[in-house]
């Protein structure tokens, strides 16, 4: 059978869709790059906010059409969103033919081989039992030098608004040999950049009872030959050290890459978010970070519209934006999650107010980022090369440019091949993206 595996959401689902991927191919299935060739789709969900759940659905929906019009075969759910909403989905959706949980990779392939519809196989309980996904083949793309590794998974933070510890349960570091194990297996198969993905990568470590930690896991994944470049994603700001931002700036193959997702900057609103960080905390670990090198990039996100946030809050948050000049910025809207505190919470903010809030921060982050990017025009900067195009320019990433969320380098000049490293002289801006040469 050939399969086609629709990834949705986050890089950790990416991770998961590459391991079923890998049990399907070891059973004796087919990988198809797209949906018109395959047999079976397998809608890979994400369930974390409203915007999320509503593409996951839009996909199954679309896939079901395909079914109905016997272009395809077969249609399995996996993902977030089956797990949190399996048996409705699979009562109000009549073209799914199985729906598995997160881990249940084992179960899919085996509902595949046995040609079984109408499965519903998720966690009853995830506080008590959700399988971590590791040690298992994995299928890698080789059209790309960059691969996420997840390095742990679920969350214990409690975030006011975040579902996410009821879906993925509590925080599960994955053992340090099976990642170095993963890590050396991705380096094999020519990859460049290992990007580092979890719900908290800072706390890599803390569910075990050794001294080992994220430091720790670093120093290791730096001695993997073939390794060029290693990004840490996802740092919560109270588990962010001072031994950690130095290894991040000053180490060889670990980039000055901070991805911190803030959230908010007021007190009071971060106190409503259960965010255990002040102002004052955050101002700390933002200001070492930008003395210990003016070359590390800052990443961060803020959510607008959070219940309770007034007017004179909204503002303090500009400010900061403002004042601070991140080099990377994302703001969602707050939507309200069933199952979380702040769904109950009173003081809503209007839905429209909340997406007025996201238009200034974002049309404010883009006068910074703009002013940011030309001040490089005529710079050289280190880029590896993503992609070629025999018609046009390569695309290409500095050490501050994560695949898919952050800006691209355009670069014309000398032949070069996905994996390559250049430094290449930045000519000119469009947007948020630059445009190079290379000598």
């Amino acid at each position: 059978m050939k399969f086609f595996i629709k990834k949705l959401g986050c890089p950790k689902n990416d991770v998961d869709g590459d391991y079923i991927a890998g049990q399907l191919i070891d059973a004796g299935h087919t990988p198809s790059l797209n949906d018109e060739e395959a047999d079976i789709v397998i809608v890979n969900t994400c369930g974390f906010i409203l915007p999320a759940k509503e593409e996951s659905i839009e996909e199954i929906l679309y896939y079901e059409k395909l079914k109905e019009a016997g272009r395809i075969k077969k249609l399995y759910i996996t993902g977030c969103l089956g797990q949190r909403y399996g048996p409705e989905l699979i009562d109000e959706i009549k073209g799914i033919d199985g729906i598995f949980g997160l881990g249940k990779i084992g179960e899919l392939t085996d509902s595949i081989g046995d040609n079984k519809s109408g499965t519903v196989d998720i966690f009853p309980d995830v506080r008590r039992e959700l399988n971590f996904i590791s040690g298992m083949p994995r299928y890698v793309d080789s059209r790309y030098p960059y691969e996420y590794l997840k390095i742990a998974d679920g969350c214990d933070r409690f975030c006011s608004y975040c579902a996410i510890p009821g879906i993925r349960g509590k925080y599960r570091s994955r053992p340090i040999d099976d990642i170095i194990r993963e890590a050396e297996f991705l380096a094999s198969k020519g990859k460049k950049e290992l990007i580092l993905v979890s719900q908290e990568g800072s706390g890599y470590g803390r569910d075990f009872d050794d001294e080992i930690n994220i430091i720790s896991l670093l120093n290791e994944l730096e001695k993997i030959r073939g390794i060029e470049w290693i990004r840490l994603m996802y740092l919560h700001p109270e588990s962010v050290t001072d031994e950690l931002i130095e290894l991040m700036t000053h180490s060889d193959k670990i980039l000055g890459y901070f991805d911190i997702p803030l959230q908010h900057i007021s007190d009071r609103i971060l106190k409503s978010m259960n965010r255990p960080v002040t102002r004052l905390k955050i101002e700390k670990i933002l200001g070492k970070i930008r003395r210990e090198s003016s070359k590390n990039i800052i990443r961060t996100t803020f959510i607008a519209g959070f219940p309770g946030e007034a007017d004179m809050e909204f503002l303090e948050l500009k400010d900061f934006v403002r004042d601070f000049e991140f080099d990377r910025l994302g703001v969602f809207q707050y939507s309200p999650e069933e199952g979380t505190k702040a769904a109950g919470f009173s003081g809503h903010v209007a839905e429209s107010t909340a997406a007025e809030r996201v238009d200034e921060l974002m049309l404010l982050q883009q006068e910074i980022a703009f002013a940011k990017n030309i001040a490089l025009i005529d710079s050289f900067q280190k880029v590896i090369i993503d992609e070629v195009n025999t018609m046009g320019p390569a695309l290409g990433r500095t050490a501050g440019d994560c695949p898919e969320i952050d800006q691209t380098v355009f670069i014309k000049g000398v032949p070069m091949q996905p994996g390559d490293f250049k430094d290449v002289r930045i000519v000119m801006v469009e947007g948020y993206d630059l445009i190079a040469e290379a000598g």
